[in-house]
C-alpha cells in the first residue's frame, strides 16, 4: 500500500469510527486495527491523536465547504447570510459527532475548515456593509453570528430532547440578524428598532467596507488603516457611547 493510500485509509476509517461512536470519541488503537496499520504509520502521517482528529474534521468539512465555494453569490448578501446560517445548522444536525469534534475545547488548533468558513461569512457581511445594510463592522458581526449559530447548533446536537422546537434556530437567527442588520434588511416589525439610532453606525460600517475595496485617493496605507479603525469604532459603538 502506498504512502498516500495508507494516509487516506487511516483517515477514512477514523471518520467512520467518529460518526459511529456513541460519544464521538475514538482511540488510536481502534483506528489502527480497523485500518490494518501499525501505530507508527498513524503517528507518521498525523503526528498524534489530535492531529488525526483535526484531519478528520477538515476531511468532513470539505464536503460542507464545497457547497459554499461552488455557490453563486446572489445580489442579496443578506439572503446569503440567512441561507448560510441555515446550512451551517443543518450540517451540524446531520453530522452531530463531527460537529461536536469541530468545536471541542480539546482542539488546541482551529481546523483550517473553521477559518475558511469564517472568511466566507465575513465576505458576505462585507458585501452587506458596502450596501449600507449592517449596523456594526463586518468583523464584529461575523463574531456575533458565528458564536450564536455555533451555540444553537451545539444545543441541537447535544440536547435534542430539550431543544426540540423546530423553529428555534430560525428564531435565534432572526434575532441576531436584527441586532446586526439595518431594520429594512432584518425584516423587523415596525417599532422593533429605531432606524434613526442606527443611521450613523450603518453609514460608518458602509464607509469602512468601501474603504477595504478601494483605498481612497491620496491616502497612504497607514492613513487608510487609521480611518478604517475610526469607522469601525463608530460602527461598533453602543447607543449612548
Amino acid at each position: 500500500m502506498s504512502t498516500t493510500n495508507t494516509r487516506t485509509r487511516i483517515l477514512e476509517v477514523a471518520t467512520e469510527l467518529v460518526a459511529d461512536s456513541p460519544d464521538g470519541d475514538i482511540s488510536t488503537r481502534a483506528v489502527c486495527e480497523a485500518a490494518q496499520v501499525g501505530a507508527p504509520a498513524l503517528y507518521r502521517h498525523f503526528g498524534d491523536k489530535e492531529g488525526l482528529l483535526s484531519a478528520v474534521v477538515d476531511h468532513g468539512f470539505e464536503r460542507y465547504l464545497a457547497t459554499k465555494r461552488e455557490r453563486d453569490e446572489s445580489t442579496d448578501p443578506v439572503e446569503d447570510l440567512r441561507r448560510g446560517w441555515d446550512s451551517h445548522v443543518e450540517f451540524a444536525v446531520r453530522n452531530p459527532n463531527l460537529y461536536r469534534l469541530m468545536n471541542s475545547p480539546a482542539m488546541r488548533t482551529p481546523p483550517a475548515a473553521a477559518l475558511e468558513s469564517h472568511r466566507i461569512l465575513t465576505r458576505d457581511l462585507e458585501r452587506a456593509a458596502a450596501q449600507g445594510r449592517i449596523r456594526v463592522s463586518p468583523e464584529l458581526a461575523a463574531q456575533m453570528i458565528m458564536s450564536a449559530s455555533v451555540g444553537v447548533a451545539l444545543m441541537l446536537v447535544a440536547r435534542p430532547a430539550t431543544f426540540d422546537d423546530a423553529d428555534m434556530s430560525r428564531r435565534v437567527r432572526d434575532a441576531v440578524h436584527a441586532s446586526i442588520l439595518t431594520p429594512d434588511a432584518a425584516r423587523v416589525e415596525p417599532g422593533a428598532a429605531e432606524p434613526a439610532a442606527a443611521e450613523v453606525p450603518s453609514a460608518a460600517a458602509r464607509l469602512s467596507a468601501l474603504l477595504r475595496e478601494a483605498q481612497g485617493p491620496g491616502l497612504s496605507t497607514a492613513e487608510a488603516a487609521l480611518m478604517k479603525e475610526w469607522l469601525d469604532r463608530v460602527a461598533n459603538a453602543r447607543p449612548g457611547e
